[in-house]
């Protein structure tokens, strides 16, 4: 009788485990605060690419407009209190090497998860500042994280992709 009852609880937790385990996967949704968890630390900007751009067009500038190359290896600092930083480091014609401090956050627009920035300059405060840039939080987790920025083409919406490793 002990051997049956060892062998049907062993039996039920496994079953159990198994159905939580398939329940949970079921139910998980990406939140805005699940998602901001995962962006905080310290990120290397691998590569930017286009998404629904002809080959031949030309993205001139992005953000404070700053020629796309030149992010490329900058370092971005999301700290768990949003006062962080980008680093532009490259030193190639037209790059102006140097480091913005932002303020960040993210928050849930229409189902897409939205890292949002703004560019606060020393003695200014983030409440007064109007501007900031918003990209879709595409994917973030221990090592990698993957913004989509929208832009406009010939009347379509293309994307920037920028892809980061974390530091």
């Amino acid at each position: 009788m002990t051997k049956q009852l060892t062998r049907l609880f062993t039996v039920l937790g496994a079953a159990t485990l198994l159905f939580s385990a398939c329940a949970s996967q079921k139910g998980t949704t990406v939140t805005a605060g699940g998602l901001r968890k995962a962006a905080t630390g310290s990120w290397s900007l691998n590569s930017i690419t286009y998404e629904g751009l002809p080959s031949d067009a030309k993205i001139s500038s992005v953000f404070s407009n700053i020629p796309p190359d030149c992010l490329k290896g900058s370092r971005w600092v999301l700290p768990s209190n949003s006062k962080g930083s980008y680093t532009v480091n490259s030193s190639a014609t037209g790059c102006a090497p140097g480091t913005q401090n932002i303020v960040w956050s993210t928050i849930n627009q229409g189902g897409s998860i939205m890292l949002q920035f703004k560019e606060v300059m020393t003695g200014e405060k983030a409440k007064n500042v109007l501007d900031g840039y918003r990209v879709e939080l595409a994917q973030a987790d221990g090592s990698s994280m993957v913004w989509r920025a929208p832009v406009t083409h010939d009347g379509k919406t293309a994307y920037i992709v920028y892809s980061f490793s974390r530091q």
